[in-house]
């Protein structure tokens, strides 16, 4: 079965890896986006030996040639950077299957991991879904089910989510084609859709619960990353832990304990900072930054907020105006 990949981050590397170590695939063309440099799964396809593209459009027929020239049974898609248009996905012979990291309808679009650590959520997957024109639409061939940890971090969750889509994909791919799968259209009662994130997304707002603070902390890790700010300046926040201690008495955003320990009031309970990074230093527990202050930690939060940002999570619905 010949294969065009399509994938850009970390995510998609095992995936490819996988598929390429399978002989029932052939991967005619691994295709990849990256801002700047060079991507992980471009590296990943050079130390296997494959053939890369990187086009920055895909909607001239020019920048389609490549696709149509690889005579592809099917493409696969992990996490690729670029809405696949109708007239991209009818070039396989077979269609196009994208690894999708929730449990679909739930958290279509670009951000499924972070919303369902930053929303408390138990349990996140991978769904294998047939592409069709909408952002995560399409029908589901397969779905897989991974507990989410309550110390799990966007990374550790992608990390492991990555790896069950990957052997996923090499064991159903081939069961679907043959017809020993059928794909389920998905339903719309409870389809949700996630935007993109930007540094904004970072931005503690202390009125919260701590629960909710410490949930966020976790979702932006690594990146945007959470922060607030101290004085005039950004502290980002790598690391944080619900504390029980009486925080009713205090503003959001207080600093409560600052001998030993960085405990922060919130709209509800306080929250421990344990790990920090200041601008212009790099990361370190928040004992250290508290003894290399010169002056009382009072109130964080104060200046800097951003303005306000769009839900990260909205019904899908909503986003199509339906």
């Amino acid at each position: 079965m010949r294969i065009v990949f399509f994938g850009s981050p970390e995510f998609a590397v095992p995936t490819l890896r996988a598929i390429a170590a399978e002989p029932t695939f052939e991967i005619a063309l691994v295709v990849t986006q990256a801002a700047k440099g060079t991507s992980v799964v471009e590296r990943a396809a050079f130390d296997l030996g494959l053939p890369v593209y990187k086009p920055e459009t895909l909607g001239k027929a020019s920048a389609r040639a490549s696709l149509l020239a690889a005579e592809a049974d099917l493409f696969v898609v992990a996490a690729f950077g670029l809405i696949l248009r109708q007239t991209t996905l009818d070039i396989p012979r077979s269609g196009s299957v994208n690894v999708h990291p929730s449990l679909l309808p739930r958290y279509r679009g670009a951000s499924p991991v972070l919303a369902a650590i930053a929303a408390g959520d138990r349990e996140s997957g991978v769904s294998l879904m047939v592409m069709d024109a909408g952002i995560d639409t399409g029908a589901v061939i397969s779905t897989e089910y991974v507990a989410v940890a309550d110390d799990d971090t966007t990374e550790s969750l992608t990390r492991r989510l990555a790896l069950v889509g990957a052997g996923q994909v090499v064991r159903d791919i081939p069961r679907w084609i043959a017809g020993g799968l059928a794909a389920t259209p998905q339903p719309e009662s409870g389809a949700t859709l996630t935007r993109p994130l930007t540094k904004s997304d970072g931005w503690i707002e202390w009125e919260r619960p701590a629960v909710e603070i410490e949930r966020q902390v976790r979702a932006m890790w690594p990146r945007p990353r959470a922060w607030t700010t101290v004085d005039d300046n950004l502290l980002q926040v790598h690391r944080a832990q619900v504390v029980i201690q009486d925080a009713s008495d205090a503003a959001p955003g207080s600093a409560i304990e600052t001998g030993k320990r960085l405990i922060v009031a919130t709209g509800r309970g306080a929250l421990e900072l344990l790990v920090v990074e200041p601008a212009g230093r790099r990361a370190m527990p928040a004992r250290a930054y508290l003894n290399g202050r010169r002056g009382p930690l009072r109130r964080l939060g104060m200046v800097g907020a951003p303005p306000q940002r769009p839900p990260l999570v909205v019904a899908a619905t909503d986003a199509t105006g339906g």
